[in-house]
């Protein structure tokens, strides 16, 4: 029974510390919309917000590790979980930019320490052939997470200051994880004490033929410092080439942009109202929760390199099909935020031809208090306007001011009278019908990018990692490389918007297509197999030299 309970505990801590982490990084994409109204936001400023919570994360993962292995995986959990709340508390009373700035480090801050220490920490406490999945949970936790930021995005959209709301609602999931944590054994390895933790009976977890090899063959706890990492001693150079590859191919196939800025994309393929942007959205955060939950079952049968291997290769045919769609129906991503910037234009809403064929009032992604449709949209704009039925329903939630609301509805409804006296049937007009395919092939391109990363690199990179180090360094080791995740998701973030304006969307999305084909090179080349193996099997694996 104790087993059990522990067993479930153990899920429920790994379950929550995805969720809160999953929240925090997706809601800031719907709050953004509104916090740029409220606060004037330009440009920059958006990208040091999306940032901040990149900025905390990484200065976590550079002391948390040593905060994990020397105060132990449960207390950092714990410590954790005070940041979080701090952090949250900040930002629902945030009154200034500089006080939103700050709240999302320390939110960073919180959830970096957090997801270290969770993944493990429950490595370490259940047997080799729950693993994978125990530490997947994580992964769906984060998937969840996500998709309950969109939903409530969508929720608040047209609430005033409903930005508070989203921030605040972390309280909840944080409260809920320390109380878990409280009932569960201090540290399960904590130098040696895994034998005698299984004498105990505190985690009768392990099964017999575990524990008979654990009898036969006592594992010696090794200490290591942290220089350990790069020398050729148990092989630890060539783990940390793999803990670094992963991290970093993770980040450079794109994966932070498509999700950071997942309703800006969705604004330029055409669902063009806020409400309607961050519904499909919504829809994105269902489709990667199947995904994990696919990958959770498969991470103890198929194995990690198989599921790392067939998730790059998705990942790498959809961003290059999205870069190739684009280069035909460019999307009008950089142009919005340049113009959200511009302080001459707070309350005008023009209208201009888009295209010689289908002339049509554009309406701006961003809401108007803050922006004038000023630069010329791309073609994929004057074509998608019926993707805006699929959501009409939605289409009046926008979140504008009063005085502009309908002002916009009555665009959005001319704009429709327009489009279809100008272009007949929907299907009449031959760039009409095209680039209303390309619009969807982007949308299902998407799609399959994000199920592709939940089913390999999201969950396998922190399984991986948390198998991979001897437990008397691995606190450290997965900090290093953590630290690594968030410098390249950082570099990714802040430099987005610039290198479109730069190279253009469709390269953009093309160079991430070879970056996926490289990772597909370095998976076959370098990740060993891991599954149904115990912690100290996988340890005497990567030290014999080979």
């Amino acid at each position: 029974g104790r087993a059990l309970l522990i067993l479930l505990l153990s899920a429920t801590v790994s379950l929550l510390g995805g969720l809160i982490f999953g929240y925090e990084l997706g809601i800031i994409s719907g709050a953004l919309l509104q916090l740029q109204t409220d606060f004037h936001l330009s440009c920059f400023k958006q990208e040091i917000l999306v940032s901040a919570l990149l900025i905390g994360a990484l200065l976590a993962s550079l002391v948390g590790g040593i905060l994990i292995d020397r105060h132990g995986r449960r207390r950092a959990i714990l410590v954790s979980n005070l940041v979080l709340l701090v952090g949250s508390l900040i930002l629902t009373l945030a009154r200034s930019f500089i006080g939103l700035v700050i709240g999302r480090m320390t939110v960073g801050f919180a959830i970096s320490v957090s997801s270290m220490a969770c993944c493990i920490y429950v490595s370490e406490m259940v047997a080799a052939h729950q693993r994978g999945l125990l530490v997947s949970l994580y992964e769906a936790g984060i998937t969840v997470g996500i998709l309950l930021s969109y939903a409530l995005n969508y929720i608040f959209a047209d609430v005033d200051e409903g930005w508070r709301y989203m921030f605040g609602l972390a309280i909840a999931p944080t409260a809920m994880q320390f109380l878990s944590i409280l009932f569960l054994p201090v540290n399960p390895v904590k130098l040696s004490s895994w034998d005698s933790d299984c004498q105990k009976g505190l985690i009768q977890l392990q099964n017999t033929e575990d524990r008979e090899v654990a009898k036969r063959e006592p594992y010696k706890e090794k200490h290591y410092s942290f220089l350990d990492l790069f020398r050729t001693r148990d092989n630890m150079r060539r783990r940390t080439l793999v803990g670094l590859g992963l991290v970093l191919f993770q980040q450079f196939t794109g994966q932070p942009n498509v999700l950071g800025y997942a309703s800006k994309i969705f604004h330029s393929v055409g669902f063009q109202s806020n409400s309607s942007a961050i519904l499909a959205s919504v829809g994105l955060g269902a489709i990667k929760v199947v995904a994990t939950l696919i990958a959770m079952a498969f991470a103890d049968k198929a194995g990690r390199r198989a599921l790392l291997m067939a998730g790059c290769v998705v990942m790498a045919i959809s961003v290059t099909t999205i870069g190739l769609t684009s280069r035909i129906a460019p999307l009008a991503m950089a142009r919005d935020c340049k113009a959200a910037a511009d302080p001459n234009a707070s309350h005008s809403l023009t209208q201009h031809p888009l295209m010689p064929s289908a002339s049509q009032a554009a309406v701006s992604p961003i809401p108007p208090a803050s922006s004038a449709v000023k630069s010329q949209a791309g073609p994929g704009f004057a074509a998608s306007g019926s993707l805006r039925r699929v959501f009409e329903s939605t289409q009046s939630r926008a979140v504008v001011p009063d005085s502009s609301l309908t002002q916009k509805r009555g665009l959005v409804g001319q704009s429709k009278k327009e489009t279809v006296e100008s272009t007949g049937s929907p299907f009449g007009g031959a760039p009409w019908a095209e680039h209303m395919v390309l619009n969807w092939i982007t949308l299902l391109s998407m799609m399959a990018f994000v199920s592709a990363f939940s089913i390999g690199f999201g969950p396998m990179t922190w399984l991986v990692l948390s198998e991979i180090y001897p437990a008397g360094i691995r606190g450290r080791a997965f900090a290093f490389c953590n630290s690594f995740n968030w410098a390249a998701n950082l570099l990714i973030s802040l430099s987005f918007l610039d290198l479109i304006d730069a190279i253009g969307f469709s390269w953009m999305f093309l160079l991430y297509g070879l970056m996926g084909v490289l990772a597909v090179i370095f998976i076959y080349l370098f990740v060993p197999e891991t599954k149904g193996q115990s912690l100290e099997e996988i340890d005497q694996q990567f030290s014999r030299k080979r």
